[in-house]
């Protein structure tokens, strides 16, 4: 496990990421995204357990512009609204800049040919990372994408005829960032498209599926994780 560096798709700035490598040669590279927390403990979990299933996990930090290298924990008041405060001043659209630098950087680390993967890239986001991956989906190359209780996806949903590439959303049915109205326009926008899964989540709440913290809901996160293993497996390698 280690921080490495990446350069900006414009080249006038780099951004950390943090690196987990998988014993022997990757199958495929999962960027995981971050929620509005930053890439945290948490988040650095997530990339572990990609590496033990054998791909190379990258989590960049996409609010370095920011503030660099914060973590904040989600069970602290103070911190929690710090994590609203970044979130309110995050520019989306450099996100996804960072974001497709770092696809191209996990790609770039990959072995040319062999294996399942040869060369394939999925993102992973949670959170704001939900929406973020999203919106790679839509604007990028990555070959495959998960959102775990995306937020604000009623005014992406213009985007959706250029999601080419696979897409999976996990849907907290009892989210309180994304409520129940907002649920059934995604739906309503989603259903019938065939690059897109929907998999809802009955009575879970918004961060179900944390790596640790209060918001973790045990059976919940194990049912979406397994769905996601398989998905990634399938489309990745």
């Amino acid at each position: 496990m280690a921080t490495i560096q990446i350069d900006t798709l414009a080249g006038d700035g780099r951004f950390d990421a943090y690196l987990a490598k998988p014993e022997g040669e990757p199958r495929a590279a999962i960027v995981v995204i971050q929620e509005i927390f930053g890439v945290n403990e948490g988040i650095r979990r997530k990339c572990d357990h990609w590496a033990s299933k054998g791909y190379l996990a990258v989590a960049p930090d996409l609010f370095w512009r920011l503030q660099p290298g914060v973590e904040l924990d989600s069970d602290i008041e103070a911190e929690f609204k710090q994590a609203l405060d970044l979130m309110g001043r995050f520019d989306q659209d450099l996100g996804i800049s960072d974001i497709e630098a770092t696809i191209r950087a996990a790609r770039a680390r990959l072995p040319a040919g062999g294996g399942g993967g040869a060369g394939k890239v999925g993102v992973v986001g949670y959170c704001l990372g939900g929406r973020l991956a999203y919106m790679t989906a839509a604007r990028t190359d990555t070959d495959a994408s998960v959102g775990y209780y995306a937020v604000g996806l009623p005014d992406l949903l213009s985007e959706k005829n250029a999601i080419a590439r696979p897409l999976m959303l996990h849907i907290a049915g009892a989210d309180h960032f994304a409520t129940p109205d907002q649920q059934q326009v995604v739906h309503q926008g989603l259903d019938g498209h065939p690059r897109v899964t929907l998999c809802d989540y009955p009575g879970e709440d918004h961060g179900f599926a944390a790596e640790m913290g209060k918001r973790r809901s045990e059976a919940a996160a194990q049912l979406a994780d397994r769905r996601t293993e398989e998905f990634f497996a399938e489309h990745l390698g």
